[in-house]
């Protein structure tokens, strides 16, 4: 099996909260998939902890994790972030936001202090949030001629990608989805078939 469009994210919103030397941390993480997505959760967050002291933040997008960000929002520099992020790289999770809010409590924890107490939290959200694993689609368009049906259906059938929409008239269109490590050999099966293709977005 190829692992390369493979990836680990959470299933759905999760939470944990935690006490620290009467400084509470509530921790949240959410499935998300773009930066216009993490700034309305963010937003939300500030709202409804308008209160708290601070909002700290990390998150990962792409399949490799390969955008992210950590953000300290007014703690120490690297207390915060930083081990919020290393909680999501360990666990090799992607595409999800994952927030610590903060209530001080009185009393300074220090640097060592705060990693720690910031990277449990986010420790404790990923552990109760539900993980999954999810490849990477590609959605290809195939356009063939009515006579040419046969021997598109058989390929369909055969390498089994999702149908995602159909039309049929004298020139027929599919649009169809299927792993990435797999579609290289469906265009090539379906370009045989007689059928021209297009990549969707």
């Amino acid at each position: 099996m190829n692992d390369d469009d493979r990836y680990r994210t959470v299933a759905a919103p999760a939470e944990a909260a935690c006490r620290e030397r009467s400084s509470k941390f509530l921790a949240y993480i959410y499935p998300v998939s773009s930066e216009e997505e993490i700034r309305t959760i963010l937003d939300d967050l500030h709202k409804r902890f308008f209160d708290a002291t601070h909002h700290c933040y990390a998150w990962r997008l792409g399949p490799r994790g390969e955008r992210f960000r950590a953000n300290d929002d007014g703690e120490p520099s690297g207390t915060a972030g930083k081990p919020i992020l290393g909680q999501l790289l360990s666990n090799d999770i992607t595409d999800c936001l994952l927030v610590v809010v903060r209530y001080f409590g009185g009393t300074k924890l220090g640097v060592p202090g705060l990693i720690a107490a910031y990277r449990e939290s986010a420790a404790e959200a990923i552990a109760a949030a539900s993980i999954v694993d999810r490849t990477v689609d590609r959605t290809v368009r195939v356009d063939f001629p009515y006579v040419a049906m046969n021997d598109i259906m058989r390929v369909v059938k055969e390498e089994q990608p999702r149908i995602v929409g159909q039309e049929f008239d004298n020139l027929c269109t599919m649009r169809l989805m299927i792993r990435e490590s797999r579609a290289k050999a469906l265009v090539e099966r379906l370009r045989k078939a007689g059928g021209s293709i297009a990549d969707e977005a």
